[in-house]
């Protein structure tokens, strides 16, 4: 049993070209797709490039604790993601930590307060019936007489409670029926559920009692004209406008906005909030497969929502294109506009037409997120400059090369010969840590903050005392009284195990910092993580196979005194000697008196 054993250990000592090519095979490859990338440079962190950095902390309405839940926070992400790429900013951050924080990381260049102010409110959604709409193409388009008519007349415009809402429908500006025709790329049927519900007579009358009376005063005609002249100027196809066009404005008013669809916007005039989001009891996205008509949204409503739902719809159903249609408005700006065909009772209602399974979810999101009992409290804003990042990166880097420099120095001194293995294996871990961190810039979206650097600095230490480890071994076995190349394949099993149980705790601490803490101490531990885990890898793959092939030289098979394994230096043993038996001899050692 022990032959076949020691020809396998010869055939994995004879071959250790093969796992130093192999890491320089990898090496090679990541350094390829970085420059093919067109990242060189690892990704800064806004405490390195400068920007701003802020932390909001999700509270709950009372009773409503459960609120807080992973669901309801990606959705956030994403209605914040969509407010924070309305400033015009690039490269932004917003997720969530933990299970209840979010960080909104802003590049330099952004106003701070703006920022803050847009991603710490609430946002708000409601439902507005649409009086005009047209495309924005870069010149001012006038409403047409009948659509701004029902602006002030229309009855669903003034029974509404207090809502703004938004719409993503494209139309005609003129009220005819071939309006979605002429300006939309796809229009969307909202259609009442199939269940009756005994809210429908409750929901008629309703809508009686919430017609409005004709107001024919001069401060309300003052108000309409300037409406009007506002939607005549608003042009929504340039940047600083689509976001703001239909912030500030009240629920229990009129209003413009702006909304996009099949990569072009639209301007909109929108009658006074009808429902809130807040009457939004749930809204999903689901594939119909009984009428073939695909990815739909679901929608239920509260008890009073569905009323007001249910009383709105009617009067819409009344109307012609575009009038006949709801504007689904979020902050200020549409995202939504389905047509309606009918009074829409029971409570629930679907919002169906060309929708991908990506689109439906996120107007499903966007739904749900204006009945959420959640507000957002900021913990902290964190500005840096862009000259204090700067010197801040200059600090870590001199602290790295300070501590690469001392450890260098030990290996020398101590180690002598086999720092020719430990600086080269130092280098490979270095250069494999960079080329990976300036990959997951664009891959994941890491990036490298201060902490970040701290936990690269930290890793030189644990790399290098892999290879300690190592070299520690083989020196025992040398002072054993064994020689060289014996003592490296002896030595590797136990460092080995030390090695990986090292790198495991390492490894293990690293995972937990990442999983409980929260904002730039994510850094530290995924830094030091990956480090750990190239550290394992340089160690198997590059150390251990250099240290056999320099052990077949003669400066160090023979313990030259400046290899770091030189026998006397090291104290070793008399090697143990044997005397030859006589042939044929099973008995052991023959005393020569005897013989």
């Amino acid at each position: 049993m022990a032959a076949p054993k020691r020809g396998r250990n010869a055939s994995a000592q004879s071959k250790p070209g093969r796992s130093l090519a192999l890491i320089l095979i990898a090496i090679v490859a990541l350094t390829g797709g970085m420059f093919a990338s067109g990242h060189t440079t690892p990704r800064l962190g806004i405490d390195l490039a400068g920007g701003t950095s802020i932390t909001l902390r999700a509270v709950p309405e009372k009773g409503q604790e459960s609120a807080i839940n992973k669901a309801n926070m990606d959705t956030a992400v994403d209605i914040m993601n969509r407010r924070v790429n309305g400033l015009g900013v690039s490269e932004a951050e917003v997720q969530t930590q933990g299970t209840r924080n979010i960080i909104v990381n802003i590049p330099k260049g952004t106003n701070s307060e703006q920022a803050r102010q847009q991603v710490g409110t609430t946002a708000k959604l409601y439902f507005r019936p649409v009086l005009a709409t047209e495309a924005s193409v870069g010149a001012a388009a006038t409403p047409s007489p009948s659509a701004t008519g029902s602006a002030s007349s229309s009855p669903s415009s003034s029974a509404s409670p207090k809502t703004t809402a938004s719409s993503s429908k494209t139309g005609s500006a003129t009220p005819s029926a071939s309006a979605t025709s002429q300006g939309r790329a796809a229009s969307d049927a909202l259609k009442a559920d199939s269940t009756p519900s005994a809210s429908a007579s409750a929901s008629a009358s309703a809508s009686a009692s919430a017609s409005p009376s004709a107001s024919s005063s001069s401060a309300a005609s003052a108000a309409a004209a300037k409406l009007e002249a506002q939607y005549t100027v608003l042009d929504c196809s340039k940047k600083s406008v689509q976001t703001t066009a239909g912030q500030g404005a009240k629920a229990t008013d009129a209003a413009v906005a702006c909304g996009k669809v099949s990569g072009i916007w639209y301007k909109y005039l929108l009658g006074p909030a009808a429902v809130d989001g807040t009457d939004v009891k749930k809204a999903s996205a689901v594939y119909n497969t009984t009428t073939a008509a695909g990815w739909q949204v679901t929608m239920d409503f509260t008890g009073k929502g569905g009323d007001k739902f249910a009383s709105v719809t009617g009067e819409l159903a009344k109307n012609t294109a575009p009038q006949n249609e709801f504007g689904i408005v979020l902050d200020g700006q549409v995202v939504s506009s389905p047509s309606v065909a009918s009074s829409i009772t029971g409570g629930s209602a679907e919002i169906s037409g060309s929708f991908t399974q990506e689109e439906a979810q996120s107007l499903a999101n966007m739904l749900s997120y204006g009945a959420l009992p959640l507000t957002f409290k900021t913990d902290s804003v964190t500005t840096v400059t862009a000259a204090l990042g700067g010197e801040q990166l200059h600090a870590g880097l001199i602290a790295g090369a300070i501590g690469l420099a001392l450890v260098v120095i030990y290996l020398l001194i101590f180690y002598r010969g086999l720092s020719v293995i430990a600086i080269p294996s130092l280098l490979v871990s270095a250069i494999l840590t960079y080329v990976i961190m300036a990959l997951l810039g664009p891959g994941i979206g890491f990036a490298l903050n201060l902490p970040a650097v701290c936990g690269a600095i930290v890793a030189i230490g644990i790399t290098a005392d892999s290879f300690i480890v190592f070299f520690e071994r083989i020196r025992d076995e040398i002072r054993e009284g064994r020689s060289l190349r014996p003592s490296v394949e002896r030595a590797w099993p136990r460092a080995r195990r030390t090695i990986l149980v090292s790198d495991f705790v390492s490894f293990l601490a690293a995972a937990v910092l990442f999983i409980v803490t929260v904002g730039k101490v994510q850094g530290f531990a995924f830094t030091l993580g990956l480090t750990t885990v190239l550290d394992v890898v340089v160690v198997f793959l590059f150390t251990k196979p250099l240290m056999t092939i320099l052990a077949r030289r003669k400066f160090f098979a023979n313990g030259h005194k400046f290899s770091g394994l030189d026998p006397k230096a090291l104290g070793a043993k008399t090697p143990l000697r044997r005397t030859r038996r006589p042939a044929g001899s099973a008995a052991g050692p023959v005393d020569p008196k005897e013989a």
